[in-house]
């Protein structure tokens, strides 16, 4: 039912939903989330093949044998399910703000 009505949508629909200011809002929402948030991701996860490749200091023990690298690269998995879950949250108010989109949409 859902794609049936995506597909009902004519080209003049998809130029005045871009253009409504509600549709920008959500636009603007998810930038000012997504490119902080992958360009966090991307610096922390080169940093451990940049920092073992090229310094020593992940050399140093954490505790006992265990290096600092192991400490690093296990935060990289940390990152990661922490990064899903935030996004995971996030996405839900943009589901409600894509939902206000097609309201209007069928309001006018």
């Amino acid at each position: 039912m859902e794609a049936k009505k995506i597909n009902d949508i004519s080209e003049s629909d998809y130029s005045s939903i871009v253009q409504s200011s509600s549709f920008q809002t959500l636009l603007s929402e998810k930038k000012k989330f997504i490119i902080p948030i992958t360009i966090f991701f991307f610096c922390f996860y080169f940093a451990l093949p940049i920092l073992t490749s090229y310094s020593t200091i992940l050399n140093h023990n954490f505790i006992g044998s265990i290096s600092w690298a192991w400490v690093f690269a296990f935060l990289q998995f940390v990152m990661t399910w922490g990064l899903c879950m935030l996004y995971s949250k996030k996405a839900a108010k943009f589901d409600v703000m894509a939902d206000k989109v097609v309201k209007e949409r069928g309001n006018s």
